[in-house]
C-alpha cells in the first residue's frame, strides 16, 4: 500500500503539500494548474515531460511547469519516496514555462537544502511568516536558474526598517509577506534579504522574538500559560513552549514559577 500524506497549508503561494512513498504506482499522462516542485528522498523517478523522458534523483530538485503534460513512475522495483510542493503562479510566473520544460532538473545543493527546510517548517504548527520567507528565497533561487542575469536590484535603504516597523505594529496578529510586500511596494524575496542584511536575522525570527518578549511580561504578571500563548500571538501553548524554551532556556511554566518566587521574596 502507498504511504501518502497531503495537506493544504495556510501559506500564500502553496496550494498543497504532498509526501508519498510508491513502489508500483505509475502516473498516467496528466497536467496540473500549478507548478510542481519535487524532491526525491529515496529511489528514483522516471517521467516524460512534453514527450521527452527525464529522471528525478535525490541530489537534485525537479520543477514541472503548469499545464504541461507529464507522467511519472518508479525507475526501479524498489520504488521511491518523494516530497512535493504545488505552487501557484504568484510564486513563479508562467513566462518561465519554456525554460522549465527545457531544463526541469535543478542541480543546486542550496536550493535542495532550502526546499527541505521549507518542508520541515510546513510540518510544524504556526508556519506562517517563516514558511513565506523560505518560499520567497526558493522562488528567487529558481528564477535565477531559469532566467540568468535577471537578479533583482538592491532594495531601498528604508525597506528593512519599514518592515521592522510593520512587524512591531502587528506582533500579535502578524502579517504575511505578501501583505508586507504590497504595503512597502517590494517583492517578498527583497524584503527577506534586506531585513537579514540590516538586522542579522530573518523577519520570522524577529517576530518570534518580539512575541516571546510579550509572553515573558505576561507570565511575570501572573497570567496562565495557555492564555499567554494566544495573547502573545502563538498558535497554541505547544508553539509558545517550543520557541520560549529555545530563546529563554527554560519553559514558560518554570519561568513563571521563578517569577512568582521572586515576587514573594521581594514582598517580605
Amino acid at each position: 500500500m502507498p504511504d501518502v500524506r497531503a495537506w493544504a497549508p495556510a501559506v500564500p503561494g502553496i496550494v498543497e503539500v504532498f509526501h508519498a512513498r510508491f513502489t508500483d504506482h505509475a502516473y498516467p499522462v496528466h497536467a496540473h494548474g500549478t507548478w510542481t516542485l519535487l524532491v526525491v528522498d529515496e529511489g528514483a523517478v522516471r517521467y516524460d515531460l512534453d514527450r521527452h523522458e527525464h529522471g528525478a534523483l535525490r541530489p537534485g530538485v525537479t520543477l514541472l511547469p503548469p499545464h504541461v503534460a507529464h507522467t511519472g513512475r518508479a525507475a526501479t522495483h524498489h520504488g521511491f519516496r518523494k516530497r512535493v510542493l504545488y505552487l501557484d503562479t504568484a510564486v513563479l510566473d508562467t513566462n518561465l514555462t519554456g525554460a522549465a520544460v527545457a531544463a526541469p532538473t535543478l542541480p543546486d545543493a542550496l536550493l535542495r537544502t532550502r526546499v527541505d527546510q521549507l518542508h520541515r517548517t510546513l510540518a510544524a504548527p504556526g508556519a506562517g511568516l517563516e514558511a513565506e520567507s523560505r518560499l520567497a528565497l526558493i522562488g528567487e533561487r529558481i528564477r535565477q536558474h531559469l532566467r540568468p542575469g535577471a537578479a533583482p536590484g538592491a532594495p531601498p535603504a528604508r525597506l528593512a526598517g519599514d518592515l521592522r516597523d510593520l512587524l512591531d505594529a502587528r506582533t500579535v496578529p502578524g502579517l504575511t509577506l505578501q501583505e508586507a510586500g504590497a504595503l512597502l511596494h517590494a517583492h517578498p524575496a527583497h524584503l527577506v534579504r534586506a531585513f537579514g542584511r540590516e538586522f542579522g536575522l530573518p523577519p520570522h525570527r524577529y517576530l518570534i522574538g518580539r512575541r516571546v518578549e510579550a509572553a515573558r511580561r505576561r507570565l511575570l504578571d501572573g497570567e496562565p500559560v495557555a492564555s499567554v500563548a494566544v495573547a502573545a500571538g502563538f498558535h497554541d501553548q505547544a508553539h509558545l513552549h517550543r520557541h520560549f524554551t529555545r530563546l529563554v532556556g527554560t519553559t514558560p511554566a518554570r519561568y513563571a514559577h521563578r517569577g512568582d518566587a521572586g515576587s514573594r521574596h521581594r514582598s517580605r
